[in-house]
């Protein structure tokens, strides 16, 4: 379900809008901005998501262990 929503931009942020995204594509890029800062959950889903492929995870762990010890390399 969509809702329709009213908004008061700055004549230039308008123009801006129109220049760089289209007339018809406002709605979207907004909502695509948007999104992430009004739905944590969404992103807490895709971390529970990735966590339960097991592959992946495995082959995360061999990286990171491949890698730990490049940290000792790095002069302080």
């Amino acid at each position: 379900m969509t809702k329709k929503l009213t908004i008061t931009i700055d004549d230039e942020v308008y123009e801006g809008l129109h220049r760089k995204v289209g007339r018809r594509r406002i709605s979207r890029f907004l909502e695509t901005l948007a999104r992430p800062h009004v739905l944590d959950d969404e992103l807490e889903d895709a971390y529970r998501t990735m966590a339960e492929d097991e592959q992946r995870e495995a082959e995360a762990d061999a990286w990171a262990e491949a890698t730990v010890g490049d940290v000792s390399d790095v002069p302080r």
